[in-house]
């Protein structure tokens, strides 16, 4: 009965957050298709043809509109209503555990609507500090692989390389587990690296492509750390030789 009760309250957070996203696209919507519709009352009058490209160029525009009211309002709720994540230790099924859900949905939004237009772009650091994340100056991300940004602490000129994933969460034995990820200066985050919850990487330090860094791993400043699971390149060679 139990598992009955539990599949019964998950279904009704799922629509719950469904009815969010709803919400928050249909609003993200209004302002381009306002344009559009503009658009094609303003060209009533012309022939077919002009009124077809018009449209086609306003419903273009509408999509970058849209993708930047998404940013606004995401960014606007999780300040709204205090969605910032805290570190810790939460049962699956406590308010704990619904913020980050909550979150992380409004985050996955705008990374699939409007992600890849976003990249290596302004729009990236803004979105990051919009959903809690503390950035340095001259931040660069190439990368829609972030998440539990409110948990999320990077320095100047650091670079999070393509398709990097950084995450502030784990589930251990049915129990979600919150840590920050702090990462230094000037760091490399290396293509399709992956970085887990309580890493700390020190100022100038490389996370090579592909790397793995566990859980709680720290990197030492200007180190280089390789491999599944990510050690540093030095002591690789060392232990080799």
């Amino acid at each position: 009965m139990k598992w009955l009760v539990t599949s019964l309250v998950q279904l009704l957070l799922t629509f719950f957050l469904y009815a969010i996203g709803i919400l928050v696209i249909g609003t993200a919507l209004y302002p381009g298709l306002s344009l559009c519709f503009f658009a094609w009352s303003a060209t009533a009058a012309g022939p077919a043809g002009i009124r077809i490209l018009v449209l086609g160029l306003a419903l273009a525009g509408a999509y970058f509109v849209t993708g930047i009211c998404l940013i606004a309002i995401t960014g606007s709720i999780r300040i709204l209503f205090r969605l910032r994540l805290n570190e810790g230790i939460y049962p699956l099924n406590s308010p704990g555990a619904f913020k980050w859900a909550l979150t992380n949905s409004l985050m996955i939004l705008v990374w699939n609507i409007f992600g890849d237009f976003i990249l290596l772009t302004p729009f990236a650091s803004i979105f990051y500090r919009l959903m809690g994340a503390r950035l340095g100056k001259n931040v660069q991300i190439n990368s829609k692989f972030g998440a539990d940004l409110s948990l999320l602490e990077v320095g100047d000129e650091t670079v999070i390389g393509g398709h990097a994933t950084v995450i502030c969460h784990s589930v251990e034995r049915g129990r979600l587990v919150l840590k920050k990820v702090r990462i230094g200066k000037r760091v490399t985050i290396g293509l399709n690296s992956v970085i887990l919850p309580g890493a700390q990487i020190g100022d100038g330090a490389v996370i090579a492509a592909g790397a793995v860094l566990t859980k709680d791993a720290k990197v030492e400043p200007h180190s280089v750390f390789v491999g599944v699971p990510a050690v540093s390149a030095k002591e690789r060679h060392e232990n080799k030789g």
